[in-house]
Formats: C-alpha cells, structure tokens, sequence
C-alpha cells in the first residue's frame, strides 16, 4: 500500500500542475485576446476617445458653391458671416472660476445676439439623453461681423473660455424670388431643403475644414504642441441650363396672366426642344427664398408653396394633348389629310353620349380642320381608329405615366390607365385629353419630341458643375450627359404634323398666337378641373394651356403656359393662354434675334390688339374723342361740330389699336343708325351682353357656359337687331 501511495503522488501532482498550466494558458489566451481585439479591433476607436481626452477642435465650414445661370449670371451666392460655437466643458468651468453662473451669461448673450434668453440658457444647460451635461454645442449661426466682435469682446471682458468665433457662410439670392421653385433653399444649417439646392448639394456644400490643438486639462491650448489643421474644401458653382432673360420673360408674363386671369397659379416653361435644356421655368404665385418660411403657415402649407408645381403636380390637359392623338393615327398609317370627319355635336360611345365642346357641331372637316376647330368629335374617331393598345403604345412613347427624370427633386409620375383596364369610352376620352393626368414638364418633354424631328429627350436644369479654385480659373468638372436620347417617331410624320400645327395658330383656336413671318405652330387647350371633394369634375373650376413651338419648319424654342383656375367668364385657352404665349415669343423672337420671313411693318401689324370700334355717335365731340383714345384707336375729326354724327369705320368692326377713326359732325346720313356685329365667341354671357348692348344691339342666349357660336358674326345691322349666341361649357 505504501509503495501504491508513493507512485500514485507524482501522478497526482502532475495532473494538478497540468491543470494549473491549461487554467494559466486559458487566461494568458483571453487576456492575449482581450488586447488584440483592444489594440487591433478597437484601436482607432480608443485612439480617437483620447485624443478627443487632449484635444479641442473646431470645424470650419467651407463656402457653399454659387448657382449661375448658363451665362455666368449669379443666381444663388454665400456671403462670409460668423458662428458662435460652444466648447461646453471650458465655459462651465471658467464661469464657475469668475463666479458667474449660466442664467448670468445667458441674458447678455441674448442681448448681443438678438435670441430670446430662454433659448439662450437652454443650449447653455442642455444634457443628453441619460441627463449629463453635453460637451459642446451651436449658439447662433450666421452672424455679421459687428456681431462676432461684440460676442468676442464680452468673452475676453469676463475672462470666458468656450465662446468659440469661426467662419460661416449666409446663403443669398440676389434676385429674391426670381426663378425661386426651380432654385429653392437652404436650412438652417447650409444644407440644400429644395429645388437645385437640394438635387445638387453634395456639389455645392464642400467639405468642412477642421482645426485640432492639444490642451490640457483646463480646455487651454498648450503652448509649443502641434495642432492639426485641415483647409476647408470650397462647394463648387452648378451653372444652369436657365437664361437670365428667357426668365426674366416668363416670370413677367406669369405674374401678368395671374392678374389678367384672375387665377389660382400660372406655370410657364421655354425649352430648347433639340437638347431638352430649361431656358425659363417660372410658377406663380412663389416665395422669397432669402426668407421662405411663412410663420402663419404650418411646415406643410409652407412645402407647398415651395414645390416646384410645373414638375410636381398633374392636370388632365385637355385638347393639347390631341397632338400626341395624331401622331399616333399618323405615325400608324390610320389616317390622312383629306379623310373625312362628320361633327355633329356628340357621339355616342359604348351606349353613352359625349359631347364635342361645340355642342352644335362643326359639321364636314378633313383631318387638318379637326385639328385647328379642336374637335372632340373628330380625335374621338381617331381614338377609336387607334384602340386602346395602340393609343396607349404612343402615350407610353412620349413619356406619360412616367418620370422624365428632370433633376429637380419632388416630381409627379402622372397617371395613365392600363391598357388591359381601358374602355372604349376611355379611350375615347383619352383621346381628346380628358381622361389621363400629366405634369407640365412631361408634356413639354413630349412636345419637343415633335418639335425636334421624333426624339424624345430627358429635359434638365443643369448644363455643367465648375470649379474656379484659388486662382479664379473656370474647370469643367461635369457636364450634364443624361440625355437618354431615343427616336420615338418618324421624321417626316413630325414635320407634316408641324405644319399643320402651323395652321392653328395662323387661322384656327390658336390665332391670337400668331406673329407674322415667325411661323408658330401651337395648339390650345381647356381642360375641367377634377373635383377634390367627390367624383367628377368641378363646377367653373378650368386649366387653360397653351403649347408652342417656332419656327415650325425648324423649331429653336418650345413653350408651354399653363393658366390654373382663371376667371371663369374668360377660361377658354384660345382666348387667354394664347395671349400670354404671344407675349412670351415675341420677347424670346426679339432677345435671340430670331429672323422673320415677314416685314417689319407686317410683324408689329399683327402684335397690335384687336379693338372692337366703341359706339361714340350723338356724344360730343370732346366726350367721343375721350373714348376714342382710351381704346387706344387715333382721331381724325373730318370737320368742326359740336355733335358726332357719323363714324368710319361703323361701331362694332374689329380693328388694330392704333387705327385712325375718322369722325363726322355733319348732317346725319341714312347708314347712321347701322353697326356691325362683332364676334362674341369666348365671351361669357355677362360680357357679350355688356358689349353687344353698348353698340345697340340685342342678345338671346341658349345653353350654359361661354359663347361658342353667334349669328350675324360680321354682318352689318340695325340698331336695336338681336344676335342669338349658344352657350357651351367649352373643355376643348
């Protein structure tokens, strides 16, 4: 036994040692672990703890990149302010080191500042989330100098550490609203919130610069130790497609029509249809992005004042969209320029009658005719020539019911029916456009495709990113390359469509467009507005577009205006929007010195306005030469009397302003009491009444709405004759 001891002893020990060993290398290995996962895994976190121990930094911001527009005109520029920082940790202890406390300071703060001293001693107290006292925080940004230095001198005044004064940059729009939808804004912290400012800001914010100094532990820079500084990096300038000018014409005609019209909001676009650039692009009313945010306003009412509603929001286009109709019958071989079309004022589709807007109809038309009459009648036939397959195969081809993929930020898809889901009175309806929803900017998008021969291109606001460095030298870092350029028609059905374009405006619903020698092509529309409160549409609520292009045989310029909710005693597009584009061409025509086939006489012939002569027999002389001139018509008296007894031309003919109206103070002849019948065509009841009455005439109305048809149009009478006028509610 003792011999079976004595050998079991060393075993015994020898196990005990194996476990000691296994148990000392178990923890060696946890403890090798521990400090590579510190050293290796962990290490430049625990780097950065304690540097942040023995070090303060401060970050510099960097200037934020200019906007320009496409000739280096500066739209949206940062002027050089100050900010007030806080090294919380310093503060603390240098207030309590000069017995001074935070509810102290924060008042004089807030004086110098012009803050409310609540807030002041807030951000001086605030803690985190677990209730300790932050480290550092953003007193005040955007300050002008005379500030900065009061908010210095205090800090030196009381012996303050911890008032940290750097550099900031203050985001200024020279222009106010000019071209403020499309621009849009920054936040309180320099950063885009809208428009360009936001789709581009990674190019126009920069990358802050920071400054890194070791200090000891009173949050006091140590003296002969190396600090860390890195230059902030400059935004670079994003120039825009967007001419100064171009512009300057929309914005001035949006805000005009806005007046004119009485409307909601105006919305106008130019484009260059072969490259899909923005020239101009204006919504009214807009805001002042130097201060955009309306206190009276929640932060939703206010976005929509921002938003940029040529890109965001959707209309059913009405009678503009028949354009794309007839590329489509035209494009598939289904109709051609003299087939014949029979309006008689509706049709009936699937067991349901739809009107034409001409609810007496416009009787035989050739294809060319349902064009510029604008007949729902005639773009129903096409529609159902088409079907729903192959209508909708070209809606598709133009881009409808998609995203152009503008880059601006916030745009509408629009809406358009599934073919599998379209019935014929869909289609139908479609065809005239009063069915399928589309934004500004997708329409024109499509328009160009028209305009430039059959290609279909992505339409953009920015035309490069530069950078002009310390030396003030212009680099071209971008330039914008998504095109996405794809033929969608032919060629030859683009220019025959043109053409008769070209005839709408000349002498068809849009003529109050026309401009001798230019030769605009164009097509109006007036669409019912969907009713938001239930199915349907609502009552006396309009849009009212007009869509352009010229020189027809090769277009350099595309607009669209686009009239929301005007008046509706005068909604009719051809009656209002064709003005408005009018006005916009002839501005565009003259700045880029577009030829004209026409003489200078003949052009400034057609930019007069059309008068109707003012009944002014048996007034005086001086109350009739009054009248007369406030028509904007000249005088010319034939003899002296006190009495005007006759006139030429007679009361009711339509002249030029600036026509010489010849007055007679002589014996009164047989054709005195005769006036000729102007058109009422367009005219609210109320309005034709007014104006037919003040010439001696009488009017009976049948229908509802504006007047879409009127007897007598151009016929000379006698007083005291009755015009009969039919009302329609024209959605052409």
């Amino acid at each position: 036994n003792t011999l079976s001891l004595h050998d079991a002893l060393p075993i015994l020990v020898k196990r005990r040692m194996l476990i000691v060993f296994f148990i000392l290398f178990i923890l060696f290995f946890l403890l090798v672990s521990r400090l590579s996962y510190v050293m290796i895994v962990k290490g430049s976190d625990y780097k950065e703890k304690a540097i942040l121990q023995w070090t303060s930094d401060v970050r510099i911001s960097p200037k934020r990149g200019r906007i320009l527009d496409r000739s280096g005109k500066e739209l949206a520029i940062s002027a050089n302010v100050f900010r007030v920082d806080l090294d919380l940790n310093a503060l603390r202890e240098t207030t309590t080191k000069n017995k001074l406390t935070m509810k102290v300071i924060a008042p004089e703060l807030a004086t110098i500042l012009g803050m409310e001293s609540s807030d002041v001693l807030s951000t001086l107290t605030k803690t985190n989330s677990k209730g300790k006292a932050i480290g550092s925080a953003i007193l005040k940004r955007r300050i002008e100098k005379v500030t900065a230095d009061k908010i210095s001198d205090y800090s030196k005044k009381h012996n303050l550490r911890g008032i940290v004064i750097t550099g900031d940059t203050k985001r200024f729009y020279p222009n106010n609203n000019f071209l403020a939808s499309v621009l849009g804004h920054t936040n309180s912290d320099g950063n885009g919130l809208t428009g360009v400012e936001l789709y581009y800001n990674k190019f126009l914010s920069g990358v802050p610069g920071i400054k890194i100094s070791e200090t000891d532990r009173k949050s006091e820079e140590l003296p002969y130790t190396i600090s860390d500084y890195t230059k902030p990096i400059n935004g670079k300038d994003v120039v825009l497609t967007i001419d100064e000018m171009i512009q300057y014409f929309c914005e001035k005609a949006a805000s005009q029509a806005m007046i004119d019209n009485k409307a909601k909001a105006v919305s106008i676009i130019a484009m260059n249809p072969k490259n899909g650039e923005i020239l101009g692009m204006v919504n009214k009313p807009d805001y002042n992005p130097n201060d955009p945010w309306d206190l009276s306003k929640s932060y939703d009412e206010n976005q929509k004042v921002w938003r940029n509603r040529a890109v965001s929001d959707i209309f059913e286009p009405g009678s503009i969209f028949k354009v794309f109709t007839a590329t489509a019958a035209m494009e598939e071989g289904l109709v051609k320029e003299d087939d014949k079309f029979f309006c008689s004022g509706s049709t009936v589709v699937a067991g349901r009658r739809i009107k034409c807007w001409k609810t007496t109809g416009h009787g035989a038309e050739n294809f060319v005719d349902i064009l510029k009459n604008s007949c729902n009648v005639g773009f129903m036939e096409l529609g159902r020539r088409l079907g729903a397959e192959k209508l909708n195969k070209y809606i598709y081809l133009f881009g409808f019911g998609q995203k152009t993929k503008i880059d601006v930020n916030g745009e509408a898809s629009g809406i358009v029916t599934k073919t599998k889901n379209m019935t014929a009175q869909d289609v139908a309806t479609t065809s005239f456009g009063q069915h399928d929803a589309i934004s500004c900017i997708q329409y024109l998008t499509g328009f160009n495709a028209i305009a430039n021969g059959g290609k279909l291109i992505t339409p953009h606001i920015m035309k490069e990113i530069v950078d002009y460095g310390d030396t003030n030298t212009k680099k071209v870092l971008e330039k914008y390359s998504n095109y996405n350029e794809r033929k969608i028609i032919e060629p030859a059905v683009a220019k025959q469509l043109r053409g008769y374009l070209e005839q709408v405006v000349e002498s068809g619903g849009g003529k109050k467009a026309f401009i001798a020698g230019y030769h605009i092509a164009g097509k109006t529309g007036t669409a019912q507005k969907i009713s938001e409160t239930g199915p349907g549409y609502a009552s006396q609520k309009y849009v009212s577009s007009f869509a352009g292009m010229a020189p027809s045989n090769d277009p350099q310029i595309t607009i669209l205006i686009n009239i929301d909710e005007p008046d509706p005693s005068n909604y009719y597009g051809g009656q209002i929007a064709t003005v408005v584009g009018k006005q916009v061409f002839n501005d565009i025509f003259n700045y880029l010195s577009l030829k004209s086939d026409a003489t200078s006489e003949e052009i400034g012939k057609s930019l007069l306005k059309d008068i109707i002569v003012p009944e002014v027999r048996g007034l005086k002389t001086a109350d009739a030469q009054k009248i007369i001139k406030e028509n904007n018509l000249k005088i010319k008296l034939s003899s002296d009397g006190g009495t005007i007894t006759d006139m030429t031309p007679k009361p009711g003919y339509t002249v030029k302003e600036g026509t010489e109206i010849i007055l007679h103070t002589g014996a009164v002849k047989e054709d005195s009491n005769t006036v000729m019948v102007p058109s009422i065509i367009g005219h609210s009841s109320e309005s034709a009444s007014e104006l037919l009455s003040s010439l001696g005439l009488k009017v009976t109305f049948t229908g509802n709405g504006i007047v879409s048809e009127q007897t007598l149009e151009g016929k000379v009478v006698k007083k005291g004759t009755t015009i009969t006028a039919n009302l329609d509610i024209m959605a052409d």
